[in-house]
């Protein structure tokens, strides 16, 4: 799970930076910041599927040390 950690982190900052940017998009009606926001939820999405990716990849060289 160490692997796909650091992804995860900056995944959590990606999303919340996204959410509040979107958030202030909408209350200033700012077409532009509302997909500033979007795309950063969006790139904090990617970075959440990597991490969890390199999480199944350790996980299974773990499992064929083992084997």
């Amino acid at each position: 799970m160490v692997d796909g950690l650091g992804d995860k982190l900056k995944d959590a900052v990606d999303k919340a930076t996204g959410n509040a940017k979107e958030a202030a998009g909408d209350a200033r009606d700012d077409h532009g910041q509302q997909a500033d926001g979007k795309l950063d939820q969006a790139k904090g999405e990617g970075r959440d599927a990597l991490g969890d990716a390199k999480d199944q990849v350790g996980d299974l060289k773990d499992r064929l040390k083992k084997n």
